[in-house]
């Protein structure tokens, strides 16, 4: 999958998936092949979910979990489509072979 890369200075994080683009903080980055993939994870999840549910999912699921940790980081971490970011981020292939609705897995 080949994203458009945005570099905005003010993002919050060093990358961010919007839907079709990848955002980072610093052109740096772009060598940064596990936080380029951790984003195209994003996107596939984006993309399947058709764009706007996947955003109301992300962030209902990111409430819920604050309501449970009482933790920033920790909800955040806890977010199903993050999880299955984080846990593939360093296998490179992972988007080849990943199935639909792979963060499922992650409830």
């Amino acid at each position: 999958m080949k994203a458009p890369i945005l570099i905005v200075k003010n993002l919050p994080a060093a990358g961010m998936a919007i839907f079709p683009f990848v955002l980072l903080k610093s052109a740096g980055l772009k060598n940064d092949q596990e936080l380029i993939n951790h984003e195209k994870i994003h996107l596939r999840q984006q993309l399947e979910l058709l764009v706007v549910p996947f955003y109301l999912l992300y962030v209902l699921n990111y409430l819920i979990n604050l309501a449970r940790y009482r933790n920033h980081h920790t909800a955040y971490r806890n977010i199903l489509f993050e999880k299955e970011a984080y846990d593939n981020e360093e296998d490179l292939k992972y988007l080849k072979n990943r199935s639909w609705y792979a963060w499922l897995k992650k409830i």
